[in-house]
């Protein structure tokens, strides 16, 4: 009967042992799951999949990626359940269709950690409680729409666009703080011939439809469109081609992928989230025992200082000119916002009141 009791109590102690390792991040390994694209859409997934890719080789941590066999909630819980079966002890999950998969895994799965990016409580529902191996993380797309728009209209863009995928609230806080940049850069210079052609695809890729109605606004005008929402700039970018106009990329710094496709200089610059940010902070709270310092909370995510690229929202490559808009320019106003001397409404239930541009409010294109 000793001999048995010491067994039992040897094997508590290691088993004590063994969940103290795990929460110090010892035995951690990394899956991260697609959303409904692949690991080379330029976007979510190729960014979150890298950062999570150099983060694991950098630190000797095991890393795999799942994509989902189709885009819906059952096949994306299949994923992360397979992850988890595989031995998996963190979940990386970008993107807010990841809302539902996550209500039926994290709180039933309490020894993994999931890490959820641009997912909110808007997407999860007011009531869901966030329970204390989740982390949430969303953006404040609004401050990074607004550089965007400020940055056009002081480049000298007077006919400029905004073509969102779905009107959710992500991209709706991109757009509104699109108009509220341009309508303040616009007053600042005193130009008076700003207009807006504002339009949301009603899905998150490129077709004809899309492209003919962008065919439509860079005919009559239009100098540059925010080709906001995933794959929708495939068909911004091809009709921009057609008459050389320009694209403002969204989510990563999307130069090299649309001047690679429609042609050198295409790209005035692109609104950014600072998703490989979030997840190397995240990891790393992990590998060192602190999780629990995020865990159960959904934070917004903005800005963190005056410097632009210390900051979880920004711009990307941009075409600086000198006398229009500098680099030295482009930190005066990140400086400015984070001063609180430029704010930025996050309104999506109101359109910015403006002063000194029209916007053109069309609606969904399909």
């Amino acid at each position: 009967m000793k001999k048995i009791l010491a067994l039992v109590l040897a094997l508590t102690m290691v088993f004590a042992l063994s969940a103290v390792a795990f929460a110090d991040g010892e035995d951690m390994s990394v899956a991260m799951i697609t959303d409904y694209g692949d690991i080379t859409d330029q976007s979510f997934n190729q960014t979150t999949y890298e950062a999570c890719k150099a983060y694991a080789e950098a630190n000797g941590v095991d890393f795999k990626y799942y994509k989902p066999t189709s885009d819906s909630d059952s096949d994306r819980v299949s994923s992360i359940e397979l992850a988890i079966e595989d031995g998996y002890t963190v979940i990386v999950m970008p993107g807010y269709a990841f809302a539902n998969a996550i209500k039926e895994t994290a709180e039933y799965n309490e020894d993994v950690t999931f890490i959820a990016l641009d997912v909110g409580a808007g997407d999860l529902g007011e009531d869901y409680t966030v329970p204390a191996n989740l982390y949430c993380a969303t953006y404040q797309e609004e401050l990074c729409g607004y550089m965007a728009g400020y940055a056009a209209v002081k480049l000298g863009y007077t006919k400029i666009g905004f073509c969102g995928g779905m009107a959710v609230p992500a991209v709706i806080r991109y757009g509104y703080g699109f108009v509220q940049g341009a309508d303040a850069a616009a007053a600042e210079d005193g130009v008076e011939d700003v207009e807006i052609k504002y339009a949301y695809a009603n899905q998150f890729y490129g077709d004809a439809d899309i492209t003919a109605a962008m065919d439509t606004w860079y005919g009559a005008g239009t100098e540059i469109v925010f080709a906001c929402g995933g794959g929708v700039y495939t068909s911004v970018a091809e009709a921009a081609a057609k008459v050389d106009g320009k694209v403002i990329g969204v989510d990563t710094d999307q130069a090299a992928l649309i001047d690679g496709q429609y042609g050198e200089g295409m790209t005035v610059t692109s609104a950014m989230k600072g998703l490989g940010a979030t997840v190397n902070t995240l990891l790393a709270a992990v590998q060192d025992g602190l999780f629990d310092e995020f865990g159960g909370k959904i934070d917004t995510l903005g800005l963190v200082s005056e410097v632009p690229e210390d900051n979880y929202v920004q711009l990307g490559t941009t075409q600086f000119e000198d006398g229009a808009f500098t680099e030295e320019d482009y930190n005066a106003l990140v400086a400015a916002m984070f001063n609180g001397d430029v704010t930025v409404s996050n309104d999506t239930e109101n359109e910015p009141e403006v002063t000194a541009v029209a916007v053109d409010y069309q609606g969904n294109i399909k």
